[in-house]
């Protein structure tokens, strides 16, 4: 009898020792993980702000207590949303301009900025998001009209794609843009010799010196309206692919008391007052913040003609955009980079940017290891230069640039080239990841609209049928790891975020509907129903 009470005893302690205590418990959930070997669970527990356990509902409320426990009835649950390049402030400064987005005609822009103006009266005036592309007459405009309306202050109304503005005469007056202007890194656009207000790249920099610098006030107030937004999608993880240090210094610091909870990874902007400060001070990492990168520009945008090609646009003759960087500058810059701790990402959208970032990688890189350098968009890439990715070098991609650009991207690039293009499966065989991320405020925030395109190649409309170039389609599978986990191994966070396991960050986001199996024309409409960072409801 003695015996069989002490063999008794340890399962009588073990049915009766106490739960372990958490500050949070979900359970009930269709949760994809992206843990290898464990994709799918149904429960986790979160102390300070981590995941401490993950398994089945009957696991961990079998072994945790929390005053705090989440039901989830069934509902899809993923890891926090990481979009890998975007433009986080300027989306916040964005709501301060007028919105030109989906804009038809350019009088449905001069009807806009009258109304604008209006309403909230200036001394200058903003806009952004025009796309002469999507007009009928898809020509650029000029500033006729705009020197009309506002001959005494400064209008500057910014392409979609950040890489064009239209401005009027008081702007190219007060920057100094005449006759003589005539740079090497993009375009003053003129017909019979007289500016049209229309510049591209380069130029665009002599405007943003006149612009009134936003006060704190102002920067504070921008950020935060772009976390909102942000975290009404699901994101818990954005890459501002360019930031001077006075923003990134402000981010810390909102951080830091609380005032701003997003994580960002922050590219620095390519400028020497930043290199030399940034690579001087090293890694800087907090719970929120990293600052390891240095966002560089290879050449301009395919849409506004200022992506850089080996031979000329096929809808323009002896037309080959420019290079913002040149090869030289392009090398000397990544020598210098390979010497630091930092990454280099470098946007590149032509095919002659992309071969030129490519080498200058590939000759920086010799003998280094694990130095993860990315290509921002890496948009146009000749069939022979894809090998380079096989060589550590992680392609960072934007799905909706293929939905959005294919009406007109083959006029510009010619059959031969058009392959090429937006190959994001090609992309993924040979670097063996791939990051994605929107490029908002150039695209929409909705990184729903990301997975569709990534998936079925098509714009919201459903066009085309077949969807666009589908051999370069990415599986659903692939499109979750990389707005997570391969998003993450982008930044060095793997170790962090990126997939429910234990000892990461508790980001995690509730969706309206199965993204893993929903019928394809329902994913554009799926929502973030609930939204957490490290454990924390921020929507």
């Amino acid at each position: 009898m003695k015996k069989i009470i002490l063999l008794a005893l340890p399962i009588f302690m073990a049915c009766t020792q106490s739960k372990e205590s958490a500050d949070l418990v979900v359970h009930n959930a269709n949760m994809y993980t992206l843990i290898e070997g464990m994709p799918k669970a149904e429960a986790f527990a979160v102390r300070d702000g981590r995941f401490i356990a993950v398994g089945s509902s009957e696991e961990i409320q079998r072994d945790y207590t929390s005053e705090k426990v989440i039901d989830v009835n069934g509902k899809t649950l993923i890891p926090g949303i990481i979009d890998a390049h975007c433009h986080f402030y300027g989306l916040g400064l964005n709501q301060l301009k007028v919105d030109l987005v989906g804009t038809q005609s350019f009088e449905e822009i001069l009807e806009r900025i009258d109304a604008f103006h209006a309403a909230s009266p200036g001394n200058y005036l903003l806009g952004r998001g025009w796309d002469q592309n999507d007009w009928e007459v898809k020509e650029f405009p000029t500033k006729e009209e705009l020197d009309k309306r506002f001959s005494d202050i400064p209008v500057v109304l910014e392409r979609v794609d950040g890489h064009a503005y239209l401005v009027n005469q008081i702007a190219l007056d007060l920057a100094g843009i005449n006759a003589d202007t005539n740079p090497d890194d993009g375009e003053v656009v003129r017909i019979n010799g007289e500016e049209t207000g229309v510049l591209i790249d380069g130029p665009m920099f002599m405007i943003d010196k006149i612009l009134p610098v936003p006060d704190k006030a102002t920067k504070i107030r921008a950020l935060q309206q772009a976390e909102e937004i942000c975290f009404d999608y699901g994101l818990t993880t954005v890459n501002d692919a360019g930031l001077n240090r006075d923003i990134i210094e402000l981010i810390d610091s909102l951080q830091q008391t609380g005032d701003l909870k997003m994580r960002v990874y922050a590219m620095v902007s390519n400028s020497n007052e930043n290199l030399d400060h940034f690579l001087d001070k090293g890694i800087i990492k907090t719970d929120r913040l990293n600052v390891r990168s240095v966002k560089v520009y290879g050449d301009g945008a395919l849409g506004s003609r200022g992506a850089a090609l080996r031979a000329p646009y096929s809808d323009k003759e002896g037309h080959f955009g420019a290079m913002i960087t040149t090869a030289e500058e392009m090398e000397a810059l990544a020598m210098r980079l390979a010497d630091s701790e930092y990454q280099m990402n470098t946007h590149a959208i032509g095919d002659s940017s992309n071969i030129v970032v490519l080498r200058a990688y590939e000759k920086a890189l010799e003998g280094k290891e694990d130095r993860r350098w990315k290509v921002e968009h890496a948009q146009v890439i000749s069939t022979s230069d894809f090998d380079y990715f096989e060589r550590g070098i992680i392609p960072s991609v934007q799905p909706t640039h293929a939905t959005s650009d294919m009406y007109w991207a083959e006029d510009r690039l010619g059959t031969d080239r058009i392959p090429g293009a937006y190959a994001f499966k090609t992309l993924l065989e040979r670097a063996g990841t791939i990051a994605l991320g929107t490029d908002f405020p150039v695209e929409r925030v909705n990184p729903f609209h990301t997975f569709y395109a990534a998936v079925a190649r098509k714009d919201l409309e459903g066009y085309p049928d077949n969807g666009f170039q589908m051999k370069d389609a990415l599986s659903r599978e692939e499109t979750l790891k990389g707005m997570t986990i391969w998003a993450a191994y982008s930044n060095f966070e793997e170790g962090e975020k990126g997939s429910i396991e234990v000892g990461k960050w508790a980001d995690f986001v509730i969706l309206s509907e199965d993204i893993m199996t929903v019928s394809e024309e329902e994913i554009p409409m799926l929502s973030a129903e609930k939204v957490y960072l490290a454990g924390e409801e921020v929507k």
